[in-house]
């Protein structure tokens, strides 16, 4: 068995590298300023060519590259031409996203973030730090627990009953403070009021001192696809006093949806837009 175990993680690994590989020749070939033939991309990459033809076949055939028609050499295929209208998109959401997020962050004198469901966890994708010296540290990339955070809450409370009931099964609810949620029965009481108030809270549930309100940022289906949300040290507001800037978190989320909006209904057309666009939440 072991030998068995150690062969399918050596083919693992050498298929790995050739992806690698794969992907370097079309960084070459994207920033190119005309077609680069085959021994070209040779010297460039440090690959014998035999190597060097056989993944330019292979990505030839996937669509990433074309052969040139008046010229030797390749050039980008419709699929890499798709990929980089996609990575622009997604960049331009990331542009707006972050001034919204700025624009909430300074009205509301406090931290704003973004974030994405992953598993069993939420991902800060975009985050605005307050002004104020103290202050949590929760960079951009953290992941955060769903039961006990108000981006998470939210999320649970915003799929469809058997899923969410499936997740819950999944997660280990572990206490953080004494205010965390570890009960499965508890959590749905929970989250059936966020369905029924329509955002999520954090009363000192995953870090204590910190209360937090978060609102959807939404498909044109209604589907959650992240969350927004705002937390503060209970020395400078309580759950209740954030509440008042619920109006400020709504317009936030609906600016944000409807750029989502926006970009489905360009892909709609053909361009692959929303693609990009969706890549920023699952």
């Amino acid at each position: 068995m072991a030998a068995w175990d150690n062969g399918a993680g050596e083919e693992m690994v050498a298929e790995q590298s050739r992806s690698v590989r794969g992907i370097e020749l079309l960084f070459h070939v994207a920033r190119s300023d005309g077609p680069v033939t085959a021994n070209e991309l040779a010297e460039m990459s440090a690959l014998p060519k035999a190597t060097v033809y056989r993944l330019c076949d292979q990505l030839r055939n996937a669509g990433f590259l074309r052969r040139h028609a008046g010229a030797r050499g390749y050039v980008p295929g419709p699929k890499l031409l798709e990929l980089s209208s996609s990575v622009l998109a997604a960049r331009s959401q990331q542009v707006y996203s972050h001034a919204v997020l700025e624009g909430l962050a300074e009205e509301i004198g406090e931290a704003c973030n973004y974030a994405v469901p992953d598993g069993t966890a939420m991902v800060y994708w975009d985050r605005v730090e307050t002004r104020w010296p103290l202050r949590f540290q929760l960079p951009i990339g953290s992941r955060v627990p769903l039961h006990c955070t108000a981006n998470g809450k939210l999320y649970l409370s915003s799929l469809p009953e058997e899923q969410r009931l499936r997740l819950i099964g999944e997660l280990k609810l572990e206490r953080h403070t004494a205010n965390t949620i570890t009960s499965p029965e508890a959590l749905r009481e929970a989250l059936d009021e966020i369905t029924e108030q329509g955002y999520g809270t954090d009363n000192e549930e995953f870090i204590d001192g910190m209360v937090a309100l978060a609102m959807p940022v939404t498909d044109s289906s209604g589907r959650m696809l992240a969350g927004v949300a705002f937390h503060a040290p209970v020395q400078r507001m309580t759950l209740d006093d954030a509440k008042q800037y619920l109006p400020l978190l709504r317009q936030a989320v609906e600016k944000l949806s409807g750029q989502l909006r926006a970009g489905e209904s360009e892909g709609t057309a053909g361009d692959g837009a929303s693609d990009g666009v969706r890549q920023l939440a699952p």
